[in-house]
């Protein structure tokens, strides 16, 4: 029976690491990571990237996608260099998870942020998030990125 099973688990090809929807998921949310935070597209945003339900984690949001889209536009008017970069990513079943560094201004050290969105039919339906400022040191020799 041992020997069976060793070998039905020898024949079978390698595991691919991400499905094929996880690999749709996380280009979709990377796509819509970019149309939200660098090129401030709201429109699009609000359209393509966002479900009719939008659940939020993030205590100071309420639900819902008009209430995010509207503080990423107060927070576009209030600092109109903000910038993200995303430094890796996950995904997982129906989720996705992304680790980004942004910056209000160019002369900060910025933040490092993971937003994790569960994604259904290619949107964002529900969304945690934490974050924290960058160090200016440390006490190790590792970056935060």
């Amino acid at each position: 029976m041992l020997t069976t099973m060793l070998l039905l688990g020898a024949c079978q090809g390698p595991k691919d690491p991400q499905t094929a929807l996880e690999q749709e998921n996380l280009k979709k949310a990377i796509y819509c990571m970019d149309l939200l935070e660098n090129k401030k597209d709201l429109v699009a945003s609000r359209s393509e990237c966002f479900g009719e339900v939008y659940i939020q984690h993030t205590p100071r949001f309420p639900d819902g996608r008009d209430a995010v889209l509207s503080a990423f536009e107060a927070r576009f008017k209030k600092y109109p260099d903000y910038a993200m970069e995303i430094k890796r990513t996950g995904a997982d079943g129906d989720l996705v998870w992304l680790h980004l560094h942004t910056k209000r201004t160019p002369d900060i050290l910025g933040y490092a942020v993971v937003n994790i969105f569960r994604m259904q039919d290619g949107k964002f339906v529900e969304h945690w998030n934490v974050g924290q400022a960058v160090a200016e040191k440390s006490a190790n020799d590792n970056t935060m990125f």
